[in-house]
């Protein structure tokens, strides 16, 4: 009786084990920076540090967020950002202020470089906005700081619910990405313009 139960016990065990080897493999996803726009005449003689995004834990993270309901969220266990939202969106912003040929340098703050004005932002939401119809929303809001003067000297903020053409992950990502690829490009389209009204000595 008890060789019987000795081998039950240990079928079960390996077919325990069979069933860890079978762990569903998690997909990863990451931001597209848009192509850059033609290059303007007008190159503002200034340097810009671009600072840390900040935002709350869930968001500094990689895991994908969604939204159930008011202050219901969760996250996808098998679909990750390659990065975390913050990284991707700093990153985006360096690239997008480079590539508009507008600006003297454009540096990370933590850099050893020096700078006439630091670009700052807080990251509030990116996530799956679960309903009818399924939408992604991104809301953040960037500030320019003049490092002479101490004091903000421009700010937007940006909030939209973008629609999911699909009910699946990758089409919330498709979503997330078009979001953010308007969102910033309104951020440099607004920094270019306080500049330009703003000329600088």
């Amino acid at each position: 009786m008890l060789r019987k139960i000795a081998i039950a016990l240990l079928a079960v065990a390996a077919a325990g084990l069979a069933g860890c080897g079978a762990a569903r493999p998690s997909k990863y996803y990451q931001l597209d920076v848009p192509a850059a726009p033609p290059a303007g005449t007008n190159v503002y003689p200034v340097a810009l540090l671009v600072g840390r995004i900040t935002a709350p834990h869930l968001f500094r993270n990689d895991r994908i967020v969604y939204r159930t309901g008011p202050g219901q969220l969760g996250t996808y266990e098998y679909h990750r950002w390659a990065e975390p939202p913050t990284d991707m969106l700093e990153a985006m912003l360096v690239r997008m202020l480079r590539d508009s040929g507008r600006y003297g340098t454009v540096q990370l703050l933590r850099s050893n470089a020096r700078g006439d004005y630091i670009v700052r932002g807080r990251l509030h939401e990116m996530d799956e906005l679960s309903g009818a119809p399924l939408t992604a929303r991104v809301a953040f809001e960037v500030e320019l700081y003049e490092i002479k003067s101490g004091t903000t000297v421009w700010s937007r903020a940006y909030t939209h619910d973008e629609p999911v053409a699909g009910k699946d992950v990758p089409a919330v990502v498709a979503a997330l990405n078009r979001n953010v690829q308007r969102g910033m490009g309104e951020i440099v389209a607004g920094l270019d313009a306080y500049f330009a009204a703003h000329p600088q000595r």
